[in-house]
């Protein structure tokens, strides 16, 4: 609810502060004397549109700062969140510039105007003969319906079963358009597979074929060098027969000279020993050098096929395995994708099914709580001078149109003559009327989706006593539910408020006046509702009929 109200340089207020409690509170005062601006002033700190006119003569701005006390769970408290607010206070404040800028806070954090209009829709709710807003709107009857009758858990039944429907509708479409683009590709896929198949890529094949390509190739190149080198060391030329030869006849002539003959033993054996290790390399390495051509044939075939293949599908040999198996799951899920289709299929028509039962069952409890609820209103309009008239609930179902809330649209239509035809409230009730409808509205869904405070302004002007008593003793029940301000000129109105403000001119200076606004006590309450009721002489007998009126209403 709003706690406190502090108004600085709008229009005719320099300086205003006001303490507000909950219940029903009236601002009354002689025509011209300011209710409007601080009505504006309020509105102003709730995200309406600023205007330079606004800044009191002289100032180089105004500013408006409005307070709430709500509960933690309040949707005003998620806005915040989701803006980025932080405090757990909730202060709305408007600076108002001269030159018709402007700028919003919320606990002293910069907003834009959309997200304090956003916060402050959320608190405050005001009513008048003219307002286009609040219970006007047709986008929110059906959500107002919802509360009354207490559908919301229903109502978020059915908007999990239409998220889990689009969900399984989406699951089921993406499959389906995987396939037919799977099956546009078939014959490739099918092709990619039996050629890679019989390829058989392996994973490091191409190093492997490479390394040893070029093994064989340095091989080819040095075999000749081999070959001869091998025949000189081991061929018919070799001086392996020779050296064996004369390191017999010296070792056998050793014994007869031995410091001659030792040295030239050693050294021949050491010879003869390194040529036999030189024609075993030779050997060996021969060996290693000889392949089979088409051994080099095969691999630079096998070579070249990789390379062909990486190239034919945009990827690299290291990856033809991969590519290799994402194309037999494709074709696996070609030949089952079928299947799945069907299942997925299935199951979307199964999840459709369950929201549309949910939301028939939502559409059947809505006619009746339209019922109930035009019932409701209707008991309320006699009192209100609106007994010829008929509030209807207006429920239109389209299973076509369903969305998360079902497939209902709800609107709130009136007929104000017996035989003509109902229509929607907003065209069909006068000014007069249009409040008083919303005001029966109001009473009958009390604090259920509604704001924390409703403001009604001037909704009694030009109806007579029994009609502003009747609009009195509603607004005092609707106080009981909900915090209540009304800008009024009936005094049946303001005999019925636990709280009553005067608004009125005060001179300040030789040439300005500005507004003031003053909490009444008892005495001053029953003065201020015997001038409503008498003019501009207050009389003895005035005030004995405001007596009476403030007695009547249990104030």
């Amino acid at each position: 609810m709003l706690v406190h109200l502090s108004i600085r340089d709008i229009v005719l207020i320099d300086k205003l502060d006001l303490d507000f409690s909950p219940r029903l509170s009236v601002l009354t005062g002689e025509t011209g004397a300011g209710k409007s601006i601080v009505l504006d002033s309020f509105s102003l700190a709730l995200g309406a549109r600023g205007d330079a006119s606004l800044v009191r003569a002289g100032a180089e701005q105004g500013q408006v700062t409005a307070s709430f006390e709500v509960s933690k769970n309040h949707p005003a408290r998620k806005l915040l969140r989701e803006h980025g607010v932080d405090g757990d206070e909730l202060i709305l404040r408007r600076v108002q510039f001269s030159d018709g800028r402007t700028r919003a806070f919320i606990n002293d954090q910069p907003v834009s105007v959309q997200v304090l209009r956003e916060v402050g829709h959320s608190l405050v709710e005001i009513h008048g003969q003219h307002d286009e807003r609040a219970l006007v709107d047709s986008n929110t009857h059906r959500a107002l319906l919802d509360a009354f009758a207490g559908h919301l858990d229903q109502v978020s039944n059915v908007e999990s079963l239409w998220n889990a429907w689009r969900e399984a509708v989406a699951h089921a479409t993406a499959e389906r358009e995987r396939l037919e683009k799977a099956a546009a590709e078939a014959d490739f896929i099918r092709h990619a597979v039996e050629e890679l198949t019989a390829m058989s890529p392996l994973p490091g094949e191409e190093k492997q074929l490479a390394d040893r390509r070029a093994q064989m190739m340095g091989a080819e190149k040095v075999a000749e060098d081999l070959r001869d080198a091998h025949e000189t060391v081991a061929g018919t030329a070799s001086p392996v027969p020779s050296l064996s030869a004369s390191l017999r006849r010296l070792e056998r002539r050793q014994n007869d000279a031995p410091d001659l003959v030792g040295v030239p033993v050693k050294a021949l054996e050491v010879a003869l020993n390194a040529l036999e290790e030189a024609r075993d390399g030779l050997e060996r390495a021969l060996r290693a050098a000889d392949f089979d051509p088409r051994e080099l044939e095969r691999i630079e075939e096998r070579l070249f096929g990789l390379r062909a293949a990486a190239r034919k599908y945009q990827t690299t040999v290291e990856d033809l395995p991969v590519v290799a198996a994402r194309f037999a799951s494709d074709l696996e899920a070609i030949d089952k994708g079928s299947e799945n289709l069907k299942k997925l299929e299935a199951a979307a028509k199964e999840s459709e099914s369950a929201y549309r039962a949910a939301a028939e069952k939502l559409s059947a409890a809505r006619k009746k709580a339209g019922t109930a609820l035009a019932k409701a209103v209707n008991a309320e309009l006699a009192p209100l001078k609106l007994e010829r008239a008929e509030f209807v609930v207006q429920i239109e179902s389209d299973p076509a149109s369903a969305g998360p809330e079902g497939h209902d649209r709800a609107e709130f239509w009136v007929r104000t003559n017996p035989g003509s035809k109902p229509g929607p409230l907003m065209k069909v009730a006068s000014g007069g009327e249009l409040a008083r409808f919303l005001l029966a509205l109001k009473v009958v869904l009390a604090d259920k989706g509604s704001a924390p405070t409703l403001v009604f302004d001037e909704i009694d002007t030009a109806v007579g006593g029994a009609v502003s008593d009747a609009i009195g003793a509603r607004l005092a029940r609707l106080g009981e539910k909900v915090q209540v301000f009304s800008v009024s000129h009936a005094p049946q109105v303001a005999a019925r408020a636990s709280h009553h403000f005067l608004v009125s001119k005060e001179p300040a200076g030789a040439k300005r006046v500005v507004t003031r606004v003053k909490a009444l006590e008892s005495k001053q309450k029953r003065e201020e509702i015997a001038r409503m009721l008498a003019g501009a002489e207050v009389t003895e007998e005035a005030r004995a009929a405001a007596e009476k009126l403030i007695a009547g209403a249990g104030r």
